[in-house]
């Protein structure tokens, strides 16, 4: 039985319901493209990604399709803004 570096097992830190802590500028990020366009987010990731990529400048069309410069922070910033938006619908309903 091994425990990591803070005490818990990995798979009981899983259990006990926490998660990945996101970076303060992904949240602001995410949350500020929301309250500008609130009807362009939606609850499916890859509509957000794409949306992400339009409104911000991490991406770059090449030869008309739109491509993402920087992919992990785009991933990162549609994930946290499709998390945000079905938790906002589940407080409104």
């Amino acid at each position: 039985m091994f425990l990591s570096a803070n005490g818990y097992k990995g798979a009981r830190v899983a259990a006990l319901g926490m998660g990945n802590i996101r970076q303060t500028y992904i949240k602001r990020v995410a949350i500020e493209l929301i309250r500008h366009y609130p009807d362009e987010f939606t609850a499916d990731f890859a509509h957000n990604k794409q949306k992400v990529l339009e409104l911000t400048d991490l991406g770059v069309t090449v030869d008309g399709h739109l491509q993402a410069i920087h992919k992990k922070l785009a991933n990162r910033i549609a994930g946290y803004a499709t998390r945000y938006t079905k938790r906002q619908q589940r407080v409104v309903a």
